[in-house]
This record gives structure tokens, sequence and C-alpha cells, in this order.
């Protein structure tokens, strides 16, 4: 069963947040907002924000970037993940990845079944890592966001959980670049 090693230090990581929107701003990005309010209450750093429209190119632009500063370990993105023709959040993120965590998907469904029952079927929730940094794809909904974060992402990002964690793995992350 997970639990926390309250033995282990915990270690700070610096998170993006990304709200993907063409009619929010900053002062009605409730998801968004979200986000931060979490990553600030269990001891992280929020190192950027932007809001940015439902344009595949432009949220791939902003993925790459914030892979490339080495002062970003995670960044996760809300909102785009739906079935609609405007919804390219996921697009975008795979057209990033490295590889893929098909489970983090799964287990946001499993967790969004449990709030919000067969529904939870229209999410694209994604995970996957590049370059050494982590980005998630979350739905653009306060819930959803709350759903992922208290129930998977707090847990993955602190070192302290066991039986393992995201952040012990941040060194080997970029293995294969230092074989080059």
């Amino acid at each position: 069963m997970s639990r926390i090693d309250e033995a282990a230090e915990f270690i700070p990581v610096r998170i993006a947040v990304l709200t993907v929107s063409d009619s929010r701003g900053l002062a009605e990005d409730k998801s968004g907002q979200t986000l931060v309010d979490r990553i600030e209450a269990a001891g992280h750093l929020v190192a950027d924000r932007r809001i940015l429209p439902d344009e595949r190119d432009q949220i791939a632009d902003a993925l790459r970037a914030w892979v490339a500063d080495p002062a970003i370990d995670v960044v996760i993105s809300t909102g785009g993940t739906g079935l609609t023709g405007r919804d390219v959040t996921v697009e975008a993120h795979r057209d990033v990845y490295e590889k893929e965590l098909d489970a983090f998907g799964t287990v946001f469904t499993i967790v969004s079944m449990q709030k919000i029952g067969t529904s939870a079927v229209q999410s694209r929730a994604t995970g996957g890592v590049a370059g050494g940094t982590y980005l998630f794809a979350l739905p653009g909904s306060p819930g959803a966001c709350r759903d992922a974060w208290d129930e998977i992402l707090a847990r993955q990002l602190d070192f302290r959980h066991r039986p393992c964690n995201f952040v012990e793995i941040f060194p080997r992350l970029a293995e294969h670049q230092r074989r080059k």
C-alpha cells in the first residue's frame, strides 16, 4: 500500500501550469488557479504560468520551451482534452513526448469514475516525459484538476511517497541524452 515515508526529506518540484482556453483570462482561470493553489500548498514551486488558445502549435511550442528550461521539472496543462474539434491539447502533448505514461490516463479514469461515473470515458487525460521533464494534460474543470492533483500527482510528485514516485527517477529521465 502507498504511504509517505516521514523519515525522508521533502524535495520541492518546480512546476509550470498551462491553461488552454480560447475564452479565459487569468481572472477566470479557475482550473489553473486550483492547480496553483494545490502546488503551493504541497510545498512545490510554481515556476511559470500561462494561458494559451486551443492552437496545437502554440501549445507544443510552449511545452518544448518548458522542457528545454532547466528551471522546470514538471508541466501540468488544463483544458483542451475533450472530444471537440478545438480540443488539441492531447495531440500537442504527444507531439512533444519522448515516452508516454499510459497508466496515467488509466489511473485518472479510475479516479474520475468514482466521482462522475461513466462520464469519465470522455476524458483524454495523458502524461508523458520529454527531455527529463514530466508533462501532464488534465481536463479543464476545477474538479478534474483537484482529482488529478489530490489522488495522483500530489503523491507521485512527493519524494517521500512509497513504494515509488516520479521524483526519485528525475536523475535518470534523460539518461539516453548522455549516451550520445
